[in-house]
């Protein structure tokens, strides 16, 4: 969907093509979800099944509450959980560009799967995961044509720092697929993500730091905090102490060191929670955009599930941006989506774009008649 008008007004310094094929596509590896709910995995007797992914969570609800044309590159298994996994993508309406690989039933290679029970209370969720022999990781360049994906016109190409810690080709996979997003007019973002755990099998954070840095020199958008800058990028801690987790000084502190590493970067953004107990958080999100520092309200929130918030940020954050919207309103398009996201099962939205704007508004939870 897009939207001409506003698009040549657009109010920052991002050049986003005004039409194509595709207003979004990721790259990155799709997972499934096994979640028992607020019972704890070592007790569970059963489990629904969510399928997830930092990059195809953002295409997902850009496609289903946002209403645009996005698509996800990524690996498929034929097997019946990648089965399940691709009729969930068909179900979010994202448009598939699948590496199929065959399944030989005992070694592989497998879609990933993570475990996550909800927690309650004074209890934190507990997740952890079996990413051993994972297709996604398998990726390599020269898998995917861009050329021909990128053919029809694609506005917008996000990745994350999961996807880029799978393995020693996935970073590769990146940055060939960024580099011909830049080449076809596309905008660039990357999540961070830095995951301490999975970048101690990969290397560690000297090569933690070295692959990111060569990935986000293509970036125009940049998701992460604070801890995502210091550790990912090697970026000095601030001076500046934060007085809260809600306090965004010590988030500010850091971006001129940021864009002195990174010029080309135009936006950077995080989201802002203190976690008070598992089922309430108070949750805000900050963004410097083109050299302004921007900060949205905060609010208490009664979180059903928490796992997804920060992709659901993104993606009302991207949408804001890809539609013309002021920074100030795609920062709070961001913040709300993210904020509604927490109260559904589930890593993708279950929203209405109605929903978004309405709470983006300072909407309240009274009941819709």
């Amino acid at each position: 969907m897009t939207h001409p008008d506003k698009e040549r007004r657009m109010p920052n310094s991002l050049s986003i093509p005004s039409g194509g094929a595709l207003d979004f596509l990721s790259l990155g590896a799709v997972v499934h979800r096994l979640d028992p709910g607020i019972v704890p995995f070592r007790k569970a007797t059963g489990c629904e099944i969510h399928v997830s992914g930092g990059e195809f969570n953002v295409a997902a609800n850009l496609a289903d509450c946002f209403h645009l044309k996005t698509g996800i590159a990524t690996a498929m298994v034929d097997y019946p959980i990648g089965d399940l996994v691709t009729e969930r993508v068909r179900a979010m309406g994202v448009k598939p560009f699948y590496k199929q690989f065959a399944h030989d039933g005992v070694t592989g290679p497998n879609i990933a799967t993570v475990y996550s029970d909800r927690g309650f209370g004074v209890r934190p969720p507990v997740v952890f995961y079996n990413r051993s022999n994972e297709a996604g990781a398998r990726l390599k360049p020269g898998d995917f044509d861009w050329k021909a994906i990128f053919a029809g016109g694609v506005r917008w190409f996000h990745s994350g720092g999961i996807f880029a810690a799978l393995s020693a080709t996935t970073p590769e996979v990146i940055i060939e697929a960024m580099q011909a997003a830049k080449a076809a007019g596309a905008v660039v973002s990357f999540d961070l993500n830095f995951r301490e755990k999975m970048w101690k099998v990969s290397g560690g954070l000297g090569r933690a730091q070295e692959v990111m840095r060569r990935i986000v020199a293509n970036v125009d958008v940049l998701v992460g905090n604070e801890e995502d800058l210091q550790k990912g990028l090697g970026i000095a801690g601030p001076e500046v102490a934060a007085t809260s987790k809600l306090d965004a000084s010590a988030f500010f502190a850091v971006i001129d060191r940021v864009v002195a590493q990174q010029p080309q970067v135009k936006v950077v953004a995080t989201t802002l929670r203190d976690v008070h107990s598992t089922n309430r958080h108070s949750w805000s999100a900050v963004a410097w955009i083109d050299g302004k520092s921007h900060v949205a309200p905060t609010c208490e929130l009664n979180v059903y599930d928490r796992v997804g918030g920060g992709d659901g940020f993104s993606s009302g954050l991207f949408y804001g941006l890809l539609t013309g919207e002021s920074a100030e309103e795609s920062l709070r398009l961001g913040w709300a989506h993210g904020a509604l996201l927490t109260t559904y099962p589930g890593d993708t939205t279950m929203a209405t774009l109605e929903q978004v704007k309405a709470f983006a508004k300072g909407g309240s939870a009274r009941i819709q008649r």
